[in-house]
């Protein structure tokens, strides 16, 4: 299997196990520590593998320094803060639900701001999450008389 591949996966499988375990810890810990917490062991994880794996060293213009800051405050510090204050305030499979909503947000983002290429399988594969949150999020009908 391809390597791009694997990594996808690795990193697909870390992020829908962190976030059970997260709201596990939400119990007894701030929402702005464990943000903190979460995204300083991603940063010492990242430093060791590039340690470990030297590869080509990325050159950035003066034009793309204002979205690297952008990317960083957002993605970095804003994000996991205000996933940890929902994950506080939502049950876990509301928070699921919402977390399936976020790639395709962030596909459509992508699409429609920087122009991004969107093939039929991607698009489709899109469609697949939102059905399938559709599906999930459907009443039941089983509800309790008054």
């Amino acid at each position: 299997m391809h390597k791009g591949i694997l990594a996808a996966l690795a990193a697909a499988v870390l992020f829908g196990g962190s976030t059970p375990f997260a709201k596990l810890l939400l119990g007894g810990i701030d929402p702005w520590l464990l943000a903190g917490i979460l995204y300083l062991g991603s940063g010492f994880g990242l430093t060791a593998i590039r340690l470990a794996i030297r590869g080509e060293r990325s050159r950035l213009s003066s034009r793309e320094w204002p979205w690297l800051a952008g990317a960083i405050l957002s993605g970095g510090v804003a994000g996991p803060v205000l996933l940890m204050y929902g994950l506080s305030g939502t049950s876990a499979a509301t928070s699921s639900l919402l977390l399936n909503a976020e790639g395709v947000m962030t596909a459509g983002l992508a699409w429609v701001v920087f122009k991004e290429n969107a093939d039929r399988r991607i698009v489709l594969g899109m469609f697949a999450i939102v059905a399938g949150a559709c599906v999930l999020a459907w009443p039941t009908g089983s509800v309790e008389p008054s």
